[in-house]
């Protein structure tokens, strides 16, 4: 069973970001690690992921999501990870998913990409990965480069900004700095 949102991290340096994408390209399957691109880049929730065809991406700069969670429409960029989706797509059909399970014509599950990205994480010696530590490593490196919490917010449908930095494990100055002030 996949763990909760909030038992997850985020991804916070460059060094632990392509520790897993080395661990995905060596440990599981080219699918797993397109994937984890997709959805660093992207800040969709896996559910919608899933559901993506060829169709919807092959060259495509900009995709239209229907979020499944809250039926909002979401305009998401991929252009700039293209060149990467055409060699991922290259013989694949247009009415393919984007992430078939190689049983039948179906996308792979949640749960399914639940243990890819466990599996790699393990290999790199990380117990707190799940599907939303690619949503949320999208919001921590949009968040650190931008300073724009209210993007996110309204990104990730999310009622009040605390919950989004909550989210990414984002906080406003760390305890051990406040109690170091005094002195």
């Amino acid at each position: 069973m996949p763990k909760t949102s909030y038992n997850v991290q985020p991804l916070r340096t460059k060094k632990e970001l392509d520790d897993m994408k080395w661990s995905l390209r060596r440990f599981c399957f080219e699918r797993d690690y397109y994937l984890f691109l997709f959805g660093i880049n992207t800040g969709l929730r896996i559910s919608d992921i899933l559901a993506l065809q060829v169709k919807d991406v092959k060259e495509n700069v900009h995709i239209r999501v229907v979020q499944k969670k809250n039926q909002k429409v979401r305009i998401v960029k991929i252009g700039h990870f293209g060149n990467y989706t055409k060699d991922y797509i290259k013989g694949m059909a247009d009415e393919d998913y984007l992430f078939a399970s190689r049983k039948g014509k179906k996308p792979i599950s949640d749960t399914q990409a639940y243990r890819a990205l466990v599996k790699a994480g393990k290999m790199i010696d990380r117990d707190d990965i799940g599907t939303h530590t690619m949503r949320k490593t999208f919001g921590y490196f949009h968040y650190k480069r931008h300073k724009d919490v209210a993007t996110l917010q309204q990104i990730f449908s999310h009622s009040t900004s605390a919950i989004t930095k909550r989210y990414m494990g984002v906080f406003a100055r760390p305890l051990e700095k406040v109690y170091s002030i005094v002195f």
